[in-house]
């Protein structure tokens, strides 16, 4: 299959997809990190390219919950989320039949609609948390190993007497552990091994088998 992996940098995805047997390609502003096909460029100038399968890691500066408090403060910024959700609907909207988009907790749930699946990097053979959600078209869920999952450590309870986990990456507050520095972003974005190769295992196949020309979809 022909695959698009849209705003990567890292190769990850990308090179998953291409051990599998599969013609993938990423694509940002940014050179790759790893050797590998890749166009750095605007993703609009190869979107119309005949791809069977999109996987779009869209930035989420703008879009993660985590940071919406400031756009009351910050016109500007509201003004960035806006536009980063029109990239969003382009994504989604793009000719190809079989597209997922991942991003963090963001306003795409509330102001697109939600996610079709949640995952965690725990539930992909890696001691980490970070809710990753997928906006699924032409795709279906990731189905998950339970031989894979990775137990957190029990750090207390809540007010209502549920258990409280962690794991590596996290303080035992629920604070991510990596200190601020000018490539923080990066580090928080990649995407794990495990789910890469799950994207490429299981979407690959199910893209393979239900081949189809593009249709689009309402």
């Amino acid at each position: 299959m022909r695959v698009l992996i849209a705003c990567e940098y890292s190769g990850a995805v990308r090179d998953a997809f291409i051990a599998h047997g599969h013609d993938a390609m990423s694509c940002d502003l940014l050179p790759t990190e790893v050797p590998g096909p890749h166009y750095q460029g605007d993703l609009r100038d190869i979107l119309r390219a005949g791809w069977h399968l999109m996987i779009a890691h869209p930035p989420c500066t703008y879009l993660s919950v985590s940071g919406l408090h400031w756009n009351k403060r910050r016109p500007e910024r509201a003004a960035q989320t806006e536009q980063g959700l029109e990239f969003v609907r382009l994504l989604l909207d793009a000719p190809i039949a079989r597209i997922a988009l991942e991003n963090p907790i963001s306003c795409i749930s509330s102001r697109i609609r939600k996610p079709d699946q949640i995952i965690q990097p725990w539930q992909f053979g890696h001691d980490a948390s970070k809710a990753t959600c997928l906006w699924l078209k032409g795709l279906p869920k990731l189905i998950l190993d339970p031989s894979k999952r990775i137990p957190g450590r029990i750090v207390g309870e809540d007010r209502r007497g549920q258990t409280i986990v962690r794991w590596s990456n996290q303080t035992d507050s629920g604070q991510n552990k990596l200190p601020p520095s000018a490539d923080r972003w990066k580090l928080r974005s990649g995407t794990y091994a495990g789910i890469a190769d799950a994207m490429a295992d299981q979407w690959g196949k199910y893209a393979a088998l239900h081949h189809l020309p593009y249709r689009r979809m309402k």
